[in-house]
């Protein structure tokens, strides 16, 4: 017999079902991956095989003496008490007891009990005697506790939302679960918590059912997937790689299958308006084939399609984006940014890697001189546009629809220069005509997640800054996200614990390596592991910062707290600048202005179609004028380099 068995279920909130008469058996020691799409029922099919839900039809079958736990999705904003008493909140019946009794213990040990307190302590060991193996399970929260490295009598309010979501998962498994229930686990987790997770679970003994949108987590532990689509389950006995082949493969043999039927559908359908010349049985015959063809179509529900996302460039920004000379940056007594020098340049597409709360979103806006440095300079080049995605979401207005959010009073939006109708946009980012009159407070996680970033993309922009864009978002409209930055052609600065996403879109990491040391690296975060796991790690920085500035003119200097082993050149004194050299240093800022102003002008002047019906001989001049600008600017900058790096 199956450890867990679904059978026959049908559940449905609204039309159309949601899930469609499904069956599914799973046994000891699977671990399994939930996927699909945003609204496909993933999250449901976890809280009726939990019994938070009851199936409208059909049922769910646990094993007898089997035990089952879950993890919620989202941690609870206020949660007192300490460690050790919310782990043993876990157990049934006897949590509270163990927890009261553990703290008078303790307290026993220091000083003597008042009589009320040794009353309670009485009265706590007798009702963990009287359940069976209750003090067995004292000693489970006691393992559990040392094998996931949690102090017992830490608060549970004074933890990070990685450390709450381990304490929740103690929780859930202090009762030894036959079945463990995953919604979401890596949500708001940082890179280290999710591999700690990772790991963790990859040891664990029972059956793992879990859903989750962090496509590297999902390889790594699942060697099942089960696909729910459309109202069904699809089963894959494979890891998620291969699932992806394989259900690519089936898709393509289905799409092929139901143009056969509708060809031969719309050929009964022409044969029936010609007339039936007689009543003969076979034709008789054939007027019911059609009713069951049309019946069939009925009932047939096609794949939903994906999101149509287009993003608007603002007019290019220069060629310099944001130049930091030293800069460090702390709150109170916590050191951000250590002496950070770089330079970033149009098309850089930057991904910032760090711990929660480690400042990642601060340096976002100190590089976008939105917080001003408490030392150093930081220079923003010019024609900047910079549109936002919060990982917050507080852009959204929650008492509002999603029509109001997106068309702030007008049926009609501007996209790429083309008027749209609010709902027809909205459709894009697969909100229903329905749905688009929904207000915010109601929606999932990611239909938030997708109606930002049609916010978002109603705004013309070349500096995108993306803060936690892969929450809640589906394989799919990931995948859709990552084709259209890598059409950007402006700025990306993005943070994101989402590995793959870091590895697709990525060109270069800023990794955060404590006390306010940033350092940057080539490539996405496999490639940063790379680097990290590399034995002349730190020579490899220095060998990435002088490519950067030979090649592009702009360099990033490690922090001196932590340098790598200088080169001899890099001992010299600095050496003190001529007059003129000091002259030319003090006009370069403004000189590259002047170019990338006039770059502006050009570009505007070409992007208009009448300018190629002009002489052969001026579109010859602006076109050679372009390139010349060009090849000054990256001079410029060279110089502009050269000169400062001799002061300093």
């Amino acid at each position: 017999m199956a450890l867990l068995s679904i059978k026959d279920v049908t559940f449905t909130f609204t039309h159309p079902v949601l899930l469609d008469g499904v069956t599914v058996n799973i046994e000891r020691g699977e671990r399994v991956g939930l996927v699909g799409r945003n609204g496909a029922g993933k999250s449901t099919l976890l809280k009726l095989i939990g019994g938070e839900l009851k199936p409208d039809d059909g049922g769910v079958t646990l094993e007898a003496g089997a035990c089952l736990a879950s993890l919620m999705q989202h941690v609870p904003d206020a949660k007192g008490g300490s460690i050790f008493a919310q782990v043993s909140d876990g157990i049934p019946n006897i949590g509270g007891d163990i927890a009261e009794f553990r703290t008078l213990d303790l307290k026993s040990h220091t000083e003597t009990l008042t009589a009320d307190e040794q009353l309670r302590m009485d009265s706590a060991i007798e009702r963990i005697g009287a359940e069976e193996k209750g003090w067995d399970a004292l000693h489970s929260v006691e393992r559990t506790l040392r094998e996931m490295s949690l102090d017992p009598d830490q608060t549970f309010d004074s933890l990070s939302a990685g450390k709450k979501r381990r304490v929740l998962l103690a929780r859930a498994l202090v009762t030894e679960p036959d079945v463990l229930l995953l919604d979401e686990p890596t949500n708001h987790l940082d890179i280290d918590s999710i591999l700690w997770l990772q790991d963790f679970l990859s040891r664990y003994s029972g059956t793992l059912i879990f859903v989750t949108h962090d496509r590297a987590f999902l390889q790594a532990l699942a060697n099942r997937i089960i696909e729910v689509d459309r109202g069904r389950l699809f089963d894959w006995t494979c890891d998620y790689a291969t699932f992806l082949t394989r259900r690519d493969a089936m898709l393509e043999a289905e799409e092929q299958q139901q143009a056969l039927f509708d060809k031969k559908l719309a050929e009964e359908e022409r044969w029936i308006r010609q007339g039936i010349k007689a009543r003969r049985t076979r034709n008789e015959g054939r007027v019911r084939a059609l009713k069951d063809l049309r019946e069939v179509r009925k009932q047939r529900r096609d794949k939903v399609g994906k999101a149509k996302m287009q993003l608007q460039e603002a007019e290019r920004s220069g060629m310099l984006v944001s130049k930091a000379d030293n800069v460090s940056f702390a709150y109170d007594d916590q050191q951000i940014i250590r002496n950070l020098s770089t330079t970033i340049f149009r098309g850089d597409r930057i991904g910032l890697i760090g711990p929660n709360g480690v400042g990642k979103t601060t340096l976002l806006k100190v590089l976008l001189n939105d917080l001003k440095p408490n030392s150093g300079t930081i220079r923003v080049g010019t024609n900047t546009s910079v549109a936002y995605f919060d990982q917050l979401r507080a852009q959204l207005e929650e008492d509002k629809s999603v029509r109001e959010n997106i068309g702030d009073g007008s049926d009609y939006v501007l996209i790429n220069g083309q008027r749209k109708h609010v709902v027809g946009y909205l459709q894009d980012f697969l909100f229903s005509p329905d749905r688009v009159q929904t207000r915010v407070s109601f929606l999932s996680g990611g239909e938030r997640n997708r109606l930002l970033l049609a916010r978002l993309f109603t705004k013309p922009a070349n500096i995108l800054v993306l803060d936690e864009p892969t929450n809640d978002l589906d394989a799919e409209t990931l995948e859709l996200l990552e084709e259209l930055l890598a059409q950007f052609s402006g700025t990306l600065l993005l943070v994101s614990h989402d590995r793959a996403f870091l590895n697709n879109v990525a060109t270069s990491t800023f990794v955060f390596e404590g006390d306010g040391v940033i350092r940057e690296f080539d490539g996405g975060y496999d490639d940063w592991l790379r680097q990290k796991s590399d034995s002349n790690y730190q020579a490899a920085a220095l060998a990435k910062s002088e490519k950067k500035y030979q090649e592009s003119g702009s360099r990033t200097v490690p922090a001196s707290d932590n340098s790598p082993p200088s080169t001899p050149n890099s001992t010299a004194k600095p050496r003190k600048l001529s007059f003129k050299e000091q002259r030319e240093l003090e006009t370069l800022p403004r000189r590259i202005e002047e170019i990338e102003n006039r770059q502006q002008k050009l570009h505007a002047l070409m992007a208009d179609p009448s300018f190629y019906q002009k002489p052969r001989e001026d579109i010859a001049a602006a076109t050679e004028e372009l390139e010349q600008l060009e090849e000054e600017l990256m001079e410029k900058f060279d110089r502009w380099e050269s000169l400062e790096s001799q002061t300093s």
